[in-house]
Order: C-alpha cells, then structure tokens, then sequence
C-alpha cells in the first residue's frame, strides 16, 4: 500500500512539473518574442543585436523547461523511495 502511494505521489508531480514546465516556457517565450516584435518596430536597425539576444532567451527559457522534465523523469525513474 504504501508503494502504491509513493508512486501516485512521483506520478502526480510529475504532472504538475512538466504542465508548470510547459506553461512558463510558453508565457516566457512568448513575452520575448513580443518584446522582439517591440523593440524592431522602434528601433529597425538593431535587428541584429536583437535577433541574437531574443535567441539566446528563447534558448535559456527553453532550457527551464527541458531541465524540469528531468527533474519528473528522475522522480519517476530514479525515485530511492520507490523500491
């Protein structure tokens, strides 16, 4: 019984970690990109500088969401508590 619920727990957060995950990657990327758009239409000669850095963002924002995803795995795959 008491595996049933450690693994319910793992599965659970998991759940929760990868769809909060999903949606601060999508918020962030889109806040970004909006901001890309922004700064372009002020500003066209930047466009370069501005491109490189909007992806660079983008890149560490998604980089969030990929390491939490590991951190599920593990608490699915790796978890000492469940034997």
């Amino acid at each position: 019984m008491e595996n049933a619920i450690m693994v319910a727990g793992a599965l659970i957060g998991a759940g929760i970690i990868m769809g909060l995950a999903a949606i601060g990657a999508g918020l962030g990327d889109g806040l970004v990109t909006s901001k890309f758009i922004e700064g372009l239409a002020r500003q066209p000669e930047a466009k370069n500088v501005m491109f490189t850095n909007t992806l660079i963002s983008v890149g560490l924002i998604e980089s969030m969401a990929i390491i939490g995803t590991v951190v599920a795995l593990i608490m699915l795959y790796a978890n000492p508590l469940i034997k």
